[in-house]
C-alpha cells in the first residue's frame, strides 16, 4: 500500500496538482500582514480575516475594518477590546460610503497610495499621494496615539518623510495631541446607530473663532457661542491668525480664540477624546478602568439650546430625570416617527393658500423659538402684535417677550414689550428661565377640534449601535484572458480527479477506525440534530467577539455571521461557570430539544478545551429590558409579549420533556424577534429537574437577580416551578408602570408625607383603595408610551401580576393559569 501511495504522488498528475494549488494560493491569499502597527508597500489588509488588523505598538488602537452595519464595513481606528467596551472608534475612512464584509481590501500600492476597494473593485476612497521617487520604501504605521500615517525612507534618515496621516482628516473625534487647525473640522455621526456624516460641524470660522454650526436638509444656523452674543462677549477673541486647537493627554484644551478649558479629572492619565456627538454637543470623554466613557466637559449645558435638535415645528424639552423630549407645536404632527430631526408638518392648509382664513391664537409661557423673525416691533401692545401676524400670510405666531430696563438715576425698573412675528418655527425651546411667551396661529376649525393635543416623545440618547442594511449588487467583470480561463478549468478538472483518487485511497488505508472522540461527538450530532463548532469558526464568525450585544452573570453574548450569511448570536459562557463537557453536552442536549415557539431557539455549540459556548437565533430587536428603557412598546406589544413570555414559561415547565425551571426571568432573558414576538432566552441559571422530584432541593446556592427573586430563596424553603411565576409576575409589573423593582418608588400622601416603597408593596397599595379602578390604573400605568390603553387589559395584567408575586407559593396561580387568563383577556377584547 504504501508504494501504491509513493508511486501515485511521484506521478506526472501530482506535478499539476501542485502546480493549481501555487498559482490558486498566489490569486488568493494576500501579502503577510505584519500585527505591530506597520504594513509595507505591496500589502493589503482583507475585510474577510477578523484578525486582517494593525495594532499599535502599546495595543491601545487597532486599525482595520469595523462593522458599521449588517454588510457595511469602514475602514477604521479604535481602541482595542482591552481598553473599552463601547463607542471605540476615532477615525474612519469611509464613513459615508462603507464597503462589502466580503471581499474589499484597503491596498498598499508598490507607488505608495493608499487604496480602499469594494467587492465590486471600486475604490471608494484613497491617499493620492505620490511617493518619492528617491524613497527606499513606504509603510502605513498605527502609532501609540492612534495616528495612522504613510510614511516613506529615504537614503538618508533624515530624509524620513511623512506623506499622509489620519490626524489631518478627522471625522467626529479629535485624541491628544493632535492638532485641530483651520483645515480640519469635525463632523458629527448622523445618528447613535448611523455612522454617516450628520448635521452639526465644529470648525474655525474667517473671524478666527471655533464655532458649532447645525447644517441641516434645507436650513443652517450657528447656535455655539450664542449667536445673540459677540466673539468677546462669549470670552473668544478674534485677532488671531493661527487658527489652531490641542488637547493635551492631561485634560487641558487650548484654543488660539481663547477659548480653554481643563477637564473634571485634569492631571489624570487617562484615555481620552474630544467628540462631536451625534446630537451637537462637544463632550471630552475619559476612559475608566471599567472600559466605559465618563463625561469630564461639556460645551453647552442646556442641550436645548442646540438647533435642530427636535426639526422645524417642534419644542425641545429638558428634564434631568428623563432627558431631552421633544413635542410637536400645536396643530402639527410628526413627518417621521422614527427621526425627530425631521420635525413636524402641520395639519392645516397654509394661511397664503386660503383667500380669508379665520384664525386665533393660543398662548405657550416660557417657550420660544430662536430666529426666523418677520422683523422686530419694540414697545408693542399684546393686540398690535397679534394684528401685525395677521397681515403677513406666512406668520405662524409670534413671540411677545418683556424687555426690561433699569436707570441708574432713579433707581427704579421699567421696560417694554417687545414683537416677534415667526415665519418660520425653528429651534424650539421650552425653559421656566425664559420670560418670554409664544402665540401660535391656527385656523379656528383646529382649535374647535381636538387637533391641537401635542405630540411629544423623549429623545433616546443611547449609544448602541442599529444594523443599517446596505443592498449591493456587484457584477463581475468580464474582462478576462481566455488563455487563463482555459487553463483554470483544465487544473481545476485534473484537481479534481486528483483528489478523488487520494480520497479513495485514504478510505481503504484508514477503513472505519475512528478515535474515541470523533465516536462520541459523532453520537451527540445524531441524538440533538444540530451543529457542534470549532471553537476557530465561532472565532472568525464573531470576528475575534468584536462585537457585544449582551452581559450576563454566566456570559457575555456576541453578534454572528454563520456560513451562508446567517446572523446569529453567540454566548461565550465564563471559565467559572465552566461544567465539564459530559455534562455540558447533556445540558445542550436537554435544551436543543426544546422546541417551542416563544423559547429561543439554540442551533448549536462549542465545546473545545476550556471553551463553552451556544450559538443561538439573532433577536433584531432586543431585548425587552432595552425596550422598556427607549419606550418602543405600546399597550398592545406589552400585551402580546406577557402573554408570549407566559406561553413559553408553561411550556419549560408542562409540556416539555424534561422539567425545567428558568430560576431568572426578567426582562433582559425576554428577547424580541422582527415582529417583536417574545422569546425567553437565557438558561444560564436554570436547573434540570426530572418530574417525579416534587422537594426539589438539590440547588447548592441562591439562583436569579436581586429584585426579581421569590421569597423562597430568602427562607431557604424547597424551590418549584412557582419562583418562576414570581419573577414573571414582578417583570408585568415592570411592564405596566415603567418601574424598575430594584429601585424604591417615592410614594406622596395627602399630607405631603414622602415614603420610599418597593415596587410590589406600592403597586398593592394603589390598586387597595376605595377609588374607581379607573384612577387607580391612571396613577401606576407608564405615562411615557404614545397612544391610549384599555383600562381592563390593564387591570387584568395588574391584577395577574398581583396574585403572581403572592407570598406563599400555593396562592400563585401556575403558568399554564396565566397564559389561559390573559387568553380570556384579549378574546373578549376581540369580541
Amino acid at each position: 500500500m504504501r508504494n501504491t501511495i509513493f508511486s501515485f504522488f511521484s506521478s506526472s498528475l501530482f506535478i499539476p496538482v501542485l502546480l493549481f494549488l501555487a498559482i490558486s494560493f498566489s490569486l488568493t491569499s494576500s501579502s503577510l500582514v505584519h500585527r505591530d502597527g506597520f504594513l509595507s508597500r505591496g500589502s493589503a489588509l482583507s475585510v474577510d480575516d477578523p484578525d486582517d488588523v494593525l495594532r499599535s505598538p502599546n495595543g491601545v488602537f487597532f486599525a482595520g475594518f469595523h462593522r458599521v452595519g449588517r454588510n457595511a464595513y469602514s475602514f477604521a481606528v479604535w481602541f482595542s477590546n482591552q481598553s473599552c467596551m463601547h463607542d471605540c472608534i476615532v477615525w474612519m475612512a469611509n464613513r459615508d460610503e462603507p464597503v462589502n464584509g466580503k471581499h474589499s481590501k484597503l491596498i498598499l500600492d508598490k507607488h505608495g497610495n493608499l487604496f480602499l476597494i469594494d467587492a465590486g473593485h471600486k475604490v471608494v476612497w484613497s491617499t493620492d499621494i505620490a511617493s518619492s521617487s528617491s524613497a527606499t520604501y513606504v509603510g502605513l504605521h498605527l502609532l501609540d496615539s492612534g495616528n495612522l500615517i504613510l510614511r516613506s525612507s529615504g537614503p538618508r534618515p533624515r530624509d524620513d518623510t511623512v506623506m499622509w496621516q489620519s490626524f489631518d482628516h478627522p471625522t467626529n473625534t479629535l485624541l491628544p495631541e493632535q492638532k485641530f487647525t483651520q483645515f480640519t473640522e469635525l463632523v458629527s455621526s448622523r445618528s447613535g446607530g448611523n455612522i454617516s456624516s450628520g448635521h452639526y460641524k465644529l470648525f474655525f470660522d474667517y473671524d478666527n473663532v471655533l464655532q458649532l454650526l447645525y447644517s441641516g436638509p434645507e436650513i443652517s444656523s450657528l447656535y455655539w457661542p450664542r449667536p445673540d452674543r459677540l466673539p468677546w462677549d462669549a470670552g473668544r477673541t478674534t485677532y488671531n491668525d493661527s487658527r489652531v486647537a490641542l488637547l493635551d493627554s492631561l485634560g487641558n484644551f487650548t484654543s488660539s480664540d481663547d477659548w480653554n478649558f481643563l477637564a473634571s479629572d485634569y492631571g489624570e492619565k487617562n484615555r481620552r477624546r474630544l467628540t462631536l456627538d451625534f446630537d451637537g454637543n462637544v463632550l471630552l470623554y475619559s476612559l475608566l478602568k471599567s472600559g466605559e466613557w465618563a463625561v469630564s466637559w461639556q460645551a453647552i449645558d442646556t442641550p436645548c439650546q442646540i438647533h435642530g435638535i427636535c426639526g422645524p415645528n417642534a419644542v425641545c424639552q429638558y428634564n434631568a430625570r428623563s432627558g431631552r423630549s421633544c413635542s410637536c407645536a400645536p396643530g402639527y404632527e410628526r413627518k417621521n416617527l422614527s427621526d425627530w430631526s425631521q420635525g413636524c408638518k402641520p395639519k392645516f392648509e397654509s394661511f397664503c393658500k386660503l383667500p380669508d382664513p379665520e384664525t386665533e391664537f393660543i398662548r405657550f409661557p416660557h417657550m420660544d423659538f430662536y430666529g426666523y423673525d418677520e422683523a422686530y416691533y419694540p414697545n408693542y401692545t399684546l393686540n398690535q402684535c397679534k394684528k401685525k401676524c395677521l397681515e403677513l400670510c406666512n406668520c405662524k405666531g409670534f413671540q411677545y417677550k418683556f424687555q426690561g430696563k433699569f436707570h441708574f438715576k432713579f433707581q427704579e425698573e421699567n421696560g417694554q414689550h417687545n414683537c416677534y412675528p415667526k415665519v418660520l418655527l425653528l429651534n424650539g425651546y421650552a425653559s421656566v428661565a425664559d420670560i418670554g411667551n409664544i402665540y401660535f396661529r391656527l385656523p379656528k376649525a383646529i382649535l374647535s377640534s381636538d387637533q391641537i393635543q401635542q405630540e411629544s416623545s423623549t429623545l433616546n440618547c443611547s449609544h448602541s449601535s442599529k444594523d443599517v442594511e446596505l443592498h449591493r449588487v456587484y457584477s463581475r467583470s468580464h474582462k478576462s484572458d481566455t488563455l487563463l480561463k482555459i487553463l483554470l478549468i483544465l487544473a481545476v478538472v485534473i484537481a479534481g480527479f486528483e483528489a478523488l483518487m487520494v480520497l479513495l485511497v485514504l478510505c481503504f488505508v484508514t477503513g472505519t477506525r475512528k478515535t474515541k472522540g470523533e465516536a462520541r461527538q459523532g453520537y451527540h450530532l445524531a441524538a440533538m440534530g444540530f451543529r457542534r463548532y470549532t471553537y476557530a469558526e465561532l472565532r472568525k464568525a464573531t470576528r475575534n467577539f468584536r462585537e457585544e450585544i449582551g452581559r450576563g452573570a454566566v456570559g457575555s453574548v456576541y453578534r454572528a455571521i454563520l456560513s451562508g450569511d446567517w446572523i446569529a448570536a453567540v454566548k461565550r459562557l465564563n471559565e467559572m461557570s465552566l461544567h465539564g463537557e459530559d455534562e455540558f453536552l447533556a445540558e445542550v442536549s436537554t435544551i436543543g430539544r426544546l422546541n417551542h415557539m416563544n423559547l429561543i431557539e439554540l442551533w448549536g455549540y462549542c465545546a473545545e478545551g476550556k471553551h463553552r459556548l451556544l450559538v443561538y437565533e439573532y433577536m433584531e430587536h432586543g431585548s425587552l429590558a432595552e425596550n422598556l428603557s427607549k419606550g418602543t412598546l405600546d399597550w398592545g406589544k406589552r400585551l402580546d409579549v406577557a402573554v408570549g413570555a407566559a406561553r413559553g414559561l408553561a411550556y419549560l415547565h408542562e409540556e416539555c420533556l424534561e422539567w425545567v425551571l428558568h430560576c431568572d426571568v426578567k426582562p433582559q432573558n425576554i428577547l424580541l424577534d422582527l415582529n417583536y414576538q417574545p422569546k425567553v432566552a437565557d438558561f444560564g441559571l436554570s436547573k434540570l429537574l426530572n418530574r417525579g422530584d416534587v422537594k426539589h432541593s438539590s440547588f447548592s446556592k441562591i439562583r436569579g437577580t436581586r429584585g426579581y427573586m421569590a421569597p423562597e430563596w430568602v427562607y431557604n424553603l424547597s424551590i418549584t416551578s412557582k419562583v418562576d411565576v414570581y419573577n414573571y409576575g414582578i417583570v408585568l409589573l415592570e411592564m405596566v408602570t415603567g418601574r424598575s423593582p430594584g429601585v424604591g418608588v417615592l410614594d406622596t400622601s395627602a399630607r405631603g408625607e414622602t415614603e420610599n416603597r418597593g415596587l410590589t408593596s406600592w403597586v398593592k397599595q394603589k390598586m387597595s383603595g376605595e377609588v374607581p379602578t379607573a384612577i387607580r390604573i391612571e396613577e401606576i400605568v407608564d405615562h411615557s408610551i404614545e397612544g391610549g390603553y384599555d383600562v381592563k387589559k390593564v387591570e387584568v395584567l395588574v391584577a395577574v401580576a398581583l396574585q403572581c408575586v403572592a407570598d406563599d407559593k400555593d396562592d400563585r396561580p401556575t403558568m399554564s393559569q396565566v397564559v389561559e387568563i390573559l387568553h380570556r383577556c384579549t378574546d373578549e377584547a376581540e369580541i
